[in-house]
């Protein structure tokens, strides 16, 4: 059995994408990459730019599910809010493709490729660089993209396990499952 997973590292500055195809239990990287989007100023326009992204990604690889890196909690109130918003974004482009989305912790995907929930961002890559066998010429500058990249093999192994982390299988479920978050007012 063939799967695709596609891992996002959100960010409004940079976001990471990676995608691994899994065959049976082997997994392999089809590509990584970012969305470098330092040169737009309006943070709309940035939000606008990660959905039409995620939505051609999606479009071009057709992931059967999505793992994404969740909000950690920050000392800065306004970066959260921004990173919040890039997660929302990116989550809503999958969930219009009916693309399954798999929410992981920083520390759990940190765990789960090195067994350090406190791992720099560079063992994490060199570890994934092992793993999936990726040449130097093909890891790339940006960490957000190996961070993504990570965020997808975590979820290869948490395949078939039991896992305690948030799964939507589209609004009806998202709704369900954050009755408390939403309003129940018709719009």
């Amino acid at each position: 059995m063939e799967k695709i997973i596609l891992g996002i590292d959100p960010g409004t500055n940079i976001m990471g994408y990676g995608l691994l195809k899994v065959i049976d239990k082997k997994a392999e990287m089809i590509c990584m990459g970012v969305v470098d989007m330092r040169k737009t100023k309006d943070i709309n326009l940035r939000l606008g730019k990660i959905f039409e992204r995620v939505t051609g990604i999606i479009d071009e690889y057709l992931p059967d599910e999505m793992a994404i890196e969740a909000q950690f909690f920050g000392k800065n109130v306004q970066s959260v809010l921004k990173l919040g918003r890039a997660q929302g974004v990116a989550i809503a482009a999958a969930i219009h493709h009916d693309v399954p989305i798999h929410e992981y912790a920083p520390t759990k995907i940190k765990m789960a490729i090195t067994g350090n929930g406190a791992a720099p961002k560079e063992q994490v890559a060199g570890m994934l660089q092992r793993l999936l066998h990726i040449p130097d010429e093909d890891m790339g500058k940006f960490m957000d993209a190996t961070d993504a990249l990570a965020a997808a093999y975590c979820h290869f192994m948490q395949m078939g396990t039991p896992v305690s982390d948030t799964h939507y299988h589209g609004w009806k479920d998202f709704i369900k499952k954050n009755e408390q978050r939403v309003s129940k007012r018709k719009i």
